[in-house]
């Protein structure tokens, strides 16, 4: 055989050999060939509801084998009940302890980013969350930054009066043991305009603390229940002094006894006593909390149970 050809013949048997890898879920994916699809984002990260759309058919992902590695129940919180949802990879952030995967969901009518967080391995799911769509019709301009930490940063702008540019930010990180937190609550828009998102709003209050408790829209706090009885998941926001100090915090606490509950977290100096007495919580700082709020106020104050309302 010519040696030409012969090497001719080796290419086309290493081609034949290297099969196209199965994105549709009908066979069982390896985690590091899934993540080969993510292009890695090592520096910082920009994009706006405008142009994140873009996506090619190349590595389109289906819904069977995503739910090799995020489970079903957290990926209908993102497609509801659109039966042919496409997946496209977008980026892959690597930090030491967890992997962040970006991935445009495209349905039927919209199409929307989210955030997906496994282990280092890639084999356990820890969190997701939902980051910008497509549907949004108004006057801003909305955006996702993202930086090496990586804090995720969603964005709102637009030309105000004399051409200034009224905005609105909040900044989340991903935190072992609770989930994304917002870390920077930042507007120069009057409160009204400034919509407070809770992130804990639809999860389970079937516990004999869990609720809603309130002064009013913009001051309150929401309490869910938590890995067992002794432990609540909160998420709290309070504006004060005509809110131009604003404090916001998502945590977990744990019951020392029957009406006494305390925040604490690893590595942040914040400590918050919560204090139940029948329908009201009353929460006092007695760690330095000012990572979480404004300089000139405190998470010092008492709430009212809103009740439930019926079914």
């Amino acid at each position: 055989m010519p040696k030409k050809l012969f090497y001719v013949f080796l290419i086309a048997i290493f081609a034949c050999g290297e099969k196209k890898l199965d994105l549709t879920g009908a066979s069982p994916l390896k985690a590091k060939d899934f993540l080969s699809i993510f292009p890695v984002i090592s520096g910082n990260y920009l994009i706006a509801d405008s142009n994140f759309t873009n996506v090619s058919d190349s590595n389109k992902i289906g819904l069977k084998a995503i739910n090799q590695f995020i489970p079903d129940t957290v990926t209908v919180k993102y497609i509801g009940k659109e039966k042919s949802p496409h997946f496209y990879p977008v980026g892959r952030i690597i930090k030491e302890k967890e992997t962040y995967l970006l991935v445009n969901i495209v349905l039927k009518h919209k199409v929307e980013m989210v955030v997906f967080v496994l282990d280092t391995k890639s084999t356990h799911y820890l969190a997701s969350k939902f980051l910008i769509d497509n549907t949004t019709e108004d006057d801003y301009v909305h955006s996702l930054s993202i930086n090496k930490e990586p804090t995720f940063l969603l964005s709102q702008e637009k030309a105000g009066k004399e051409n200034l540019i009224q905005f609105s930010r909040s900044g989340w990180v991903y935190t072992s043991g609770v989930g994304f937190m917002i870390v920077i609550n930042d507007s120069n828009e009057s409160p009204s305009k400034s919509a407070i998102i809770n992130p804990i709003d639809t999860l389970p209050h079937k516990n004999k603390l869990s609720g809603d408790y309130t002064q009013d829209k913009r001051n309150f706090i929401s309490v869910r229940d938590g890995k067992n009885i002794s432990t609540y998941t909160f998420f709290m926001h309070f504006e004060k002094n005509e809110a131009t100090c604003i404090g916001e915090l998502k945590g977990e606490f744990k019951m020392k006894d029957a009406s006494h509950g305390i925040y604490t977290f690893n590595g942040d100096p914040c400590v918050i006593d919560f204090i139940f007495d029948e329908n009201q919580i009353s929460v006092k700082e007695t760690g330095s909390c000012g990572n979480h709020r404004g300089i000139k106020c405190f998470f010092d104050d008492q709430f009212t149970r809103k009740r439930r309302s019926a079914k």
